[in-house]
C-alpha cells in the first residue's frame, strides 16, 4: 500500500528514502523539498503546526530560504501557541540570539522600532528575550523577524527548551574556541618566553625568523576561528553605525595580527602573536564564565514554564500534547502530577501545592467548582479539570511575560549606564589614537602595544552588565516571594515610601466575607428577599458579592447596573431595587444610622432588608503594620465602608488614620490631597481601588482580588501573607546595594585602568584578564540576589 507524504499529502512514490522525525515519529516525505521544509519547521521549533493543520501542506519543490521558513510564523495555527491578542495589536515574546552586551539590544530597538505597524520592542540582554507589540493588518511577524535577522541576529518565539537547546549548542561553542585558543596559546608562549628571556641568545636572525612564522601558524587559527564572535557583533555595531563593546576588542586583534604578519614578511619590527592568542583566551573565558552566570539569573522565570507537562490526560483516557489543549477541554489529573492548564475541579476533592507561585510552602484543599493553575502539584486526590485557558494565556505564561516586562523596564540609573557605555567606546576609540600618536613620537618601539592595552583594558562590558543582571536576579527572587513585578520603578520607589494606604476588605481581612445577620423590614419573604439580593449581587465581582453566592438568585432581575463603589441596581417586577451602602440605596437613612448593618437592600427607596457582614482580619495584617510602624511608616486604612466594622478593624490594628465610607473618587482625592513629601504604597484588592491603585506612587493588587485592579497595580501579591511585603522592602534594599556596587566597581576600575594604560604601565595581557575579571565580579556579585538563606535573613532583621 503506498503511504502519503505526512508533510503534503501526496503519494510516496520514493519509497522511505525521505524521512523527518516528528514529535518522535519517524515521518516518510515524498521529496527533497518536503523533506527540507519539515525539517526547517522541527528545527525552529514548530512541530505544533502538525498538531493544528487543518490540510496538508502545498507541495515543496524547491529548499526554502530563510525568509521562508520565517513565513511559518504567519500561519494562525502556529500563532496559537505564543501569540498573545489584545484590543487588535498582537504581542510575542522572541529568543534572540547573539546579544551579547547593552549596545545590541540598543541597536535592535532602534531599528525594528521604525518599522511599520510596531508599537513597541524590549530587549533583555541578560535572559536574550525580547518583547514585541505590533499591529499585524500593517505588518506580518515573519517581515519583522526578517529585520532582526538582517541585524545579524536570529530571533524565534520564546520555548524554554528550545531557547535551553540554543543555549547548550552556544556554549559547546564557545568551547572549541576557547580550546583552540588554549592550545595555541601554550604553543605560542612557550616560544615567546624563550625569545623573550633569550634562551636562546645565540641563535642567528633565519631561526628567530622561523619561531615567528611557526607563532603566525598557531595565531591564525586563533584570530579566525576563535575570535570570530568579537568580530561579529563589531560588524553588526558597525554596520547600524553604532559602537559597541566588541569594536575595540576586535580593533585591537585586527591591527595586532596584521602589524605582526607584517613583520614576520619582511623580518622587521615586532609581533604580538602571543598577545593575541592570549587576548582571545582571556576573552573567551570571561565571555564564558559571563554567560553561565547570565543563563542562571536567566533561567528562573524560564524555568517556570517547564512545570508544565508536556502532556495531558483527557477524561476519557485519551493523552494528548499539554500545549493542544483548549478551553472546554476536560483533563484527568492523578495524585503526584502536576496539571496541564489552568481550569476549574468540576470533579473531586484534593490538595494542592501551589509553592512555584505563591511561595506558600503549605498546600491548599480545593473542591468542586475551585481554581486550579498549570504547573501547580495535586497532591492527593483524583480530580477532574475544566480548561479555562490555553497555554499561552495561563497564569505561569503571564506570570513569566510579566517578569520579563519588569526586567526590561530599567530604572533611571541602568539608562544613564547604558548610554555612558556607548559613548565610552567612542572615547575610548579616540583615547587609544592619542595614546599611539604621543608614544610614536616619544617610544615608537612600545607605541603599538600600549595602544592595544588602552583599547582591550577600558572595555565597558561591566558598565553594562551592572544593571541588568541585579535586576533579574532581583524580580526572579520577588518571585520565589510569591510577588509579581509589572513596573520597573519598584525597586526605587519602595525602599521611599513613607505612608502605607491599605483597603479593608480582602486586603486588611481575609475577603471571606459572610452573612451574620439579616432584619427584615417589611412583609417581603426573607428567602425571596435574598434571592432578589444574590440575583444583583452576581453582577458583582467583590467579597462582599461571595456572601451570597450560595444563595438561589430570583429570576426575572433586568436592566442591573453596577455603581462601582456605592452598590448595584436593578428592575424586578417593574420596580427598582437596589443593594448597597444606606446612602445608596434608602431614600431615608435614618434607620441606617442606628444600625451597625453594611449593606441594605430597597425597593423603590424604602428600606427591604438590611445585612449584617463579617469578615475575620488576616493573620499578617498585624504583624504587618506594627513593622511598618517600626519603620517610621505612617497607615491610613481607605475604605468605602463606613459601618462600626471599619472602625473595629483600625482600632484592633492600631492604625494610624481610617477615612471611611469613601467613593473610589473620594480615594483618588484623599490621595491627592497627601504632601508632596508623602511617598505613597497602596493595596487593594477590588474594582473600586482601581484608580487609587494608578493614582499612588507603588501599588500593590492581591492577586485574588479583581483583574482591573492587579492590571492598574505596580506589584501583586499571589498569596495572602501580607509579610511577604516587608521582605519585598529588604529585598528592593538589597539591590539598589547591588546595582551601587556593581556600578561603582565598573566605572571605578575604567577610572584607575585608564590613566595606567595610558602611561604604558599595563602589560597587553593584563589589559585582558581585568576587563574579563572585571565583567565576571559585577555577573558574580548580582548572584548574590539568588542565596538561598537571602529571603531568611531578612525575616531575621
Amino acid at each position: 500500500m503506498t503511504k502519503d507524504c505526512y508533510h503534503c499529502g501526496e503519494p510516496v512514490l520514493t519509497g522511505d528514502s525521505y524521512n523527518v522525525e516528528i514529535q518522535g515519529v519517524n515521518r516518510t516525505m515524498c521529496c527533497p523539498g518536503c523533506e527540507a521544509v519539515a525539517t526547517t519547521i522541527v528545527a525552529n521549533g514548530l512541530t505544533s503546526y502538525y498538531e493544528y493543520r487543518t490540510a496538508p501542506a502545498e507541495k515543496a519543490n524547491l529548499i526554502p530560504d530563510e525568509l521562508q521558513s520565517l513565513s511559518l510564523y504567519d500561519n494562525e495555527d502556529v500563532q496559537q501557541e505564543f501569540v498573545r491578542h489584545e484590543n487588535g495589536i498582537d504581542e510575542v515574546v522572541l529568543s534572540v540570539d547573539g546579544v551579547s552586551c547593552a549596545a545590541c539590544a540598543w541597536l535592535i530597538e532602534k531599528q525594528i522600532s521604525t518599522q511599520d505597524g510596531v508599537s513597541r520592542i524590549q530587549v533583555n540582554t541578560t535572559t536574550n528575550r525580547a518583547t514585541l507589540r505590533w499591529d499585524p493588518s500593517k505588518a506580518k511577524l515573519s517581515t519583522l523577524l526578517s529585520k532582526i535577522h538582517a541585524l545579524g541576529y536570529k530571533a524565534a518565539p520564546f520555548e524554554a527548551d528550545n531557547q535551553e537547546a540554543q543555549y547548550h549548542r552556544t556554549m559547546k561553542q564557545y568551547l572549541y574556541k576557547l580550546g583552540v585558543a588554549g592550545l595555541a596559546t601554550m604553543q605560542v608562549m612557550m616560544l615567546a618566553i624563550a625569545m623573550y628571556f633569550e634562551v636562546f641568545g645565540d641563535m642567528d636572525e633565519s631561526f628567530r625568523n622561523y619561531f615567528r612564522w611557526v607563532s603566525l601558524i598557531f595565531a591564525t587559527p586563533v584570530l579566525l576561528y576563535s575570535a570570530m564572535p568579537f568580530y561579529i557583533n563589531a560588524w553588526r555595531n558597525l554596520k547600524a553605525r553604532t559602537l559597541g563593546m566588541d569594536v575595540p576588542v576586535s580593533i585591537a586583534l585586527l591591527f595586532a595580527y596584521f602589524a605582526s604578519l607584517y613583520a614576520t614578511v619582511t623580518g622587521t619590527g615586532e609581533v604580538f602573536f602571543e598577545s593575541i592568542a592570549m587576548f582571545t583566551f582571556f576573552l573567551l573565558i570571561g565571555r564564558f564564565l559571563e554567560m553561565r552566570a547570565r543563563r542562571t539569573a536567566a533561567a528562573a522565570s524560564a524555568n517556570l514554564l517547564k512545570l508544565i507537562p508536556r502532556l495531558a490526560t483527557l477524561d476519557s483516557g485519551e493523552q494528548i500534547p499539554a500545549k493542544s489543549l483548549t478551553v472546554g477541554h476536560v483533563v484527568r489529573v492523578l495524585p503526584g502530577e502536576p496539571f496541564p492548564s489552568d481550569g476549574v475541579i468540576v470533579e473531586g476533592i484534593t490538595t494542592v501545592d501551589e509553592s512555584m507561585l505563591t511561595g506558600e510552602s503549605m498546600p491548599e484543599s480545593r473542591q468542586l467548582g475551585d481554581k486550579v493553575y498549570a504547573g501547580t502539584l495535586n497532591i492527593d486526590g483524583n480530580v477532574n479539570v475544566e480548561v479555562t485557558a490555553e497555554k499561552k494565556d495561563s497564569l505561569i505564561a503571564h506570570i513569566v511575560q510579566l517578569q520579563d516586562a519588569a526586567q526590561l523596564a530599567k530604572p533611571r540609573v541602568a539608562e544613564i549606564a547604558d548610554i555612558v557605555a556607548r559613548y565610552f567606546v567612542a572615547v575610548i576609540l579616540l583615547i587609544s589614537a592619542l595614546t599611539w600618536w604621543y608614544w610614536q613620537s616619544h617610544r615608537p618601539e612600545d607605541a603599538f602595544w600600549i595602544m592595544l592595552s588602552v583599547l582591550v583594558a577600558t572595555c565597558p562590558c561591566a558598565l553594562s552588565l551592572a544593571t541588568p543582571t541585579a535586576l533579574t536576579c532581583s524580580t526572579s527572587t520577588f518571585g520565589k516571594l510569591g510577588i509579581l513585578l509589572r513596573r520597573g520603578h519598584v525597586f526605587e520607589t519602595l525602599t521611599k515610601i513613607n505612608r502605607v494606604i491599605i483597603d479593608k476588605t480582602g486586603t486588611l481581612t481575609e475577603g471571606n466575607v459572610t452573612l451574620a445577620d439579616t432584619a427584615v423590614y417589611s412583609d417581603i419573604e426573607k428567602s425571596e428577599a435574598l434571592a432578589i439580593a444574590a440575583a444583583l449581587e452576581s453582577y458583582a465581582n467583590h467579597p462582599i458579592a461571595d456572601a451570597f453566592k450560595n444563595i438561589n438568585v430570583a429570576s426575572g432581575v433586568i436592566q442591573v447596573e453596577n455603581v462601582i463603589g456605592e452598590g448595584i441596581k436593578g428592575t424586578y417586577q417593574t420596580q427598582e431595587w437596589r443593594i448597597g451602602k444606606p446612602e445608596f440605596a434608602l431614600s431615608d437613612t435614618r434607620a441606617a444610622e442606628t444600625s451597625n448593618h453594611q449593606i441594605w437592600l430597597s425597593c423603590s427607596g424604602k428600606k427591604i432588608v438590611s445585612f449584617q457582614l463579617v469578615d475575620p482580619i488576616r493573620e499578617s495584617s498585624q504583624t504587618l503594620i506594627n513593622k511598618f510602624h517600626e519603620a517610621g511608616i505612617a497607615v491610613t486604612m481607605l475604605t468605602g465602608d463606613n459601618s462600626a466594622t471599619a472602625t473595629s478593624v483600625a482600632n484592633q490594628l492600631g492604625i494610624d488614620e481610617l477615612v471611611s465610607g469613601v467613593s473610589p473618587q473620594g480615594k483618588l482625592d484623599y490621595l491627592k490631597s497627601l504632601p508632596e513629601d508623602q511617598i505613597t504604597m497602596m493595596i487593594g484588592d477590588g474594582v473600586n481601588d482601581a484608580p487609587v491603585l494608578a493614582g499612588a506612587h507603588l501599588s500593590v493588587a492581591m492577586g485574588g482580588g479583581t483583574d482591573v485592579a492587579k492590571a492598574s497595580a505596580d506589584m501583586v501579591l499571589l498569596g495572602d501573607d501580607l509579610t511577604k511585603l516587608l521582605d519585598a522592602r529588604h529585598l528592593a534594599a538589597f539591590t539598589q546595594k547591588i546595582i551601587r556596587q556593581n556600578l561603582a566597581w565598573a566605572l571605578g576600575y575604567n577610572l584607575v585602568i585608564l590613566p595606567l594604560a595610558v602611561m604604558g604601565f599595563v602589560a597587553p595581557y593584563v589589559a585582558v584578564a581585568g576587563m574579563s575579571a572585571s565583567s565576571v565580579i559585577v555577573v558574580t556579585n548580582s548572584l548574590r540576589l539568588f542565596k538561598k538563606d537571602l529571603i531568611e535573613r531578612f525575616k531575621d532583621k
